[in-house]
């Protein structure tokens, strides 16, 4: 697993389950101008998983925070993968409220043809 940090944000890089890279964001994405450093890592992304016939996994459950200039760039990322036809799986995490408000809108990206899919992380089992 490697990660990558951008900041006060940090996205780990798991290439060792079969057919999918997963991306999971951890921290806050706070960056002023996060294309600048986001759309490197992106194309590079998008690079390992044309070649190796893969699908990328975006999980945000232990995300803290990210500002209304990420969202833009995730949504454009979004569009871009559908365009290269690179299966994407967003998972995040319902409780937090900022994270349903953001992820409930992309659900208009799930066209049902497999190549964007959504999905609320099942909550935490509560101890008795």
């Amino acid at each position: 697993m490697a990660r990558s940090a951008f900041g006060d944000l940090a996205i780990d890089v798991d290439e060792g389950a079969p057919g999918v890279i997963r991306l999971d964001w951890r921290g806050k994405s706070n960056h002023r101008q996060p294309d600048v450093v986001l759309a490197p890592f992106f194309a590079d992304m998008t690079s390992r998983a044309v070649s190796g016939q893969k699908s990328l996994e975006m999980h945000f459950e232990e995300l803290e925070f990210f500002n209304s200039s990420t969202i833009t760039v995730i949504i454009q990322y979004v569009k871009e993968l559908r365009d290269r036809k690179v299966k994407l799986t967003v998972s995040f995490d319902s409780r937090h409220r900022w994270q349903k408000i953001f992820f409930d809108a992309l659900f208009i990206f799930d066209k049902g043809d497999g190549l964007f899919t959504i999905q609320s992380a099942p909550a935490a089992p509560v101890d008795p």
